[in-house]
């Protein structure tokens, strides 16, 4: 089996993405995550750069890694001076990690307009960087930035970068499609020129603004790479860094190699999961194999195939990825998923059975009102617990009552509504208030807030999206709304729903049925007596 190792760069080339910003805290916890997952290298950051990537190399000594080596990344020295004056490559050297990239430009476009100094200095200035870390004592991995350009330009010169990078110690040499512009062939014809000239691993590293880094990746492996660089989610500057994820199931599942150390493939969806809660950013539902919808069928045709045989429309088990199967309720679903989603639930139900003709029944009136469940399969399995009378309430509503107010209160309008929840819960009553970005968010604060006490598993709930749909827009602001809210506890998310006139009543609904299936996901007890 062929070997790959694979080189995460987010939290140093994916922090430059729109919107992303990591605290100390934040890159400590996904190091220990890739590295779990069995990710050979991980680019940390560049300490010459800011204070927090200084402290998180400082903090070093907490992380115990089985699997990953720490890499500190950093640029060649500048123009006309001594490597060990030029302060940047000094603060390189004294990080206490053994592995240092270090990349300099193989473009000759590059070096002359816009480091404007002499092709000849260039490549000095990469060897004798080279040199420097070397003596330092680090083994030095050299990024050769903008190499596919430059090899199309100029390929003798672009070849040199890496003939000075080599014969200056360095460790591996990572071909950069910096621009990512380049299709696949003119990668791997490159790749091979490269792997057969130098007797060391010969890396690749893409950007996805033609929307083929991961297909470069891909490419470069075939002819030769054994180094595969890029983000876990794809995250990084303009269109992004390639997708590790993709490219660690592609390589596993399609080409054959070990590219985690021999752990488990199935960690990759719960790590992905894990890592975009720390950044805070939502995983898109379509990212091939780890996305929340890379396993779900929705049409009658395609669940019909797939409940005979999963082949017919998935190219692989979603277990392999640590995903699962999800068959969308809906009006083009058919019987038979019904059928299937009760069996969950109540197994042995046949389709004759009164209590299967009254769900059906009940689909299709709250359909008729507004409810979608295709996006709320959590609300819908509550729906069945609820008509076959396998379900007892986690609580009873008493009260609520949100508040607002113009002008805020707040002079920054930070806090703009407050909210009052009174549930009882056992024959005992609890009651509370919170304050939030709107209604809707101070009721789910005060919800959670007041059963916190009685489910204590609750605190690691919390929102990751709300969207709300007008039903009727010819009845403006009489409408019918539906809300629908994602919610997650860091290892799993769900979806629920809730429809009404009144976008305050849809949305605790729908925060209701959040609590409640996450509380029977965890086989938590309902308090006796409610």
């Amino acid at each position: 089996m062929t070997k790959v190792a694979l080189y995460d760069s987010t939290l140093r080339d994916g922090s430059q993405g729109e919107g992303l910003s990591f605290s100390v805290e934040d890159k400590l916890k996904i190091v220990r995550a890739l590295d779990e997952l069995g990710v050979s290298y991980i680019e940390a950051g560049n300490p010459a750069s800011n204070a927090k990537d200084r402290e998180f190399f400082a903090r070093t000594g907490e992380l115990s890694l089985h699997h990953a080596s720490l890499v500190a990344f950093g640029s060649t020295r500048r123009r006309e001076m001594k490597a060990e004056e030029d302060k940047n490559l000094v603060e390189l050297a004294d990080t206490p990690v053994k592995l240092v990239a270090v990349f300099g430009k193989s473009w000759a476009f590059q070096v002359t307009e816009i480091l404007h100094t002499s092709k000849e200095e260039n490549l000095r200035m990469v060897s004798d960087s080279i040199k420097y870390l070397k003596s330092r004592g680090h083994e030095v991995f050299f990024d050769a930035e903008h190499f596919f350009d430059g090899y199309a330009a100029e390929k003798a010169y672009a070849l040199a970068t890496l003939k000075v990078a080599f014969d200056a110690g360095a460790s591996a040499l990572v071909l950069c499609e910096t621009r990512g512009g380049r299709l696949p062939q003119e990668v791997a014809s490159a790749v091979k020129e490269v792997c057969g000239m130098f007797p060391i691993p010969v890396g690749i590293h893409t950007h996805d603004d033609a929307g083929l880094a991961v297909a470069c990746s891909l490419a470069a492996v075939e002819a030769g790479a054994s180094q595969v660089q890029g983000t876990l989610l794809g995250f990084g500057e303009r269109c992004g860094n390639a997708n590790l994820a993709t490219i660690a199931a592609d390589l596993t599942l399609k080409m054959g190699c070990d590219c985690l150390n021999w752990q488990p493939l199935s960690r990759l969806t719960p790590t992905c999961r894990k890592v975009s809660e720390i950044c805070n950013i939502r995983l898109s539902h379509s990212a091939p194999y780890v996305g929340q919808s890379a396993f779900a069928h929705k049409g009658g045709m395609h669940i019909d195939g797939v409940m005979k045989n999963p082949v017919t429309y998935e190219h692989v088990d979603p277990s392999l990825v640590g995903n699962e199967r999800r068959l969308l309720m809906s009006e083009v679903a058919g019987r038979a998923l019904m059928l299937e989603r009760i069996g969950k639930i109540v197994p042995n139900l046949h389709k004759d059975d009164p209590q299967t003709i009254a769900l059906v029944e009940k689909l299709k009136e709250m359909e008729a009102i507004g409810y979608q469940f295709e996006g709320a399969e959590a609300s819908f399995d509550l729906v069945i617990r609820r008509m076959l009378r396998s379900y007892r309430p986690y609580f009873l509503l008493v009260h609520y009552q949100t508040i607002g107010s113009l002008p805020h209160a707040d002079p920054h309008g930070e806090v703009s509504h407050a909210a009052v929840v009174k549930v009882t819960v056992g024959g005992e009553s609890n009651i509370t208030a919170a304050e939030g970005q709107g209604p809707v968010n101070a009721l789910d604060k005060a919800l959670r807030k007041v059963l916190e006490p009685f489910y204590p598993s609750l605190r690691d709930v919390h929102l990751t999206d709300y969207k709300v749909r007008v039903l009727s827009a010819s009845e403006a602001t009489a409408s019918k709304v539906r809300v629908l809210i994602e919610s997650t506890d860091g290892k799993s998310s769900w979806s629920t729903i809730g429809v009404s006139y009144d976008i305050i009543e849809a949305s605790w609904l729908a925060l209701v049925d959040s609590i409640e299936y996450r509380l029977i996901a965890d086989g938590v007890a309902s308090r006796e007596g409610v």
